[in-house]
């Protein structure tokens, strides 16, 4: 069963593009420790827990990944900016495959601050 939610949250053309995107787990100073969760696992965790709504507490164990672990992982690939680079690679994806229509695009500019006074 979780094979087939794994295959169907992360297919094998969506882990491609993503893999190399994937920051490199950096050697311990120190030396030692454990060997580096699989990627894969830890991707498909997190996409399992941002698509569901499912509290990280409540990670099936079936996944692989213990929910330290994936929860470290997240918060590790959210501040090298992952999310934003996987998001880019996924639309210059779509876009050399030509399966975006640029031409219904919303530019929102809700967020552009107002100078008080400028007309």
């Amino acid at each position: 069963m979780v094979d087939a939610l794994s295959q169907r949250l992360v297919p094998d053309e969506l882990w491609e593009l993503v893999e190399p995107l994937i920051p490199q787990a950096g050697e311990r100073p120190q030396g030692g420790g454990r060997a580096p969760a699989d990627a894969r696992k830890v991707f498909t965790a997190i996409v399992y827990v941002l698509t569901s709504g499912c509290a990280w507490r409540w990670l099936p164990p079936s996944f692989g990944v213990k929910v330290p672990t994936a929860h470290r992982w997240f918060l590790r690939w959210t501040e090298a900016g992952l999310w934003a680079r996987i998001h880019r690679g996924v639309l210059d994806e779509l876009g050399s495959q030509g399966l975006i229509d640029w031409s219904r695009a919303v530019v929102d500019a809700a967020a552009v601050r107002a100078k008080r006074g400028a007309l």
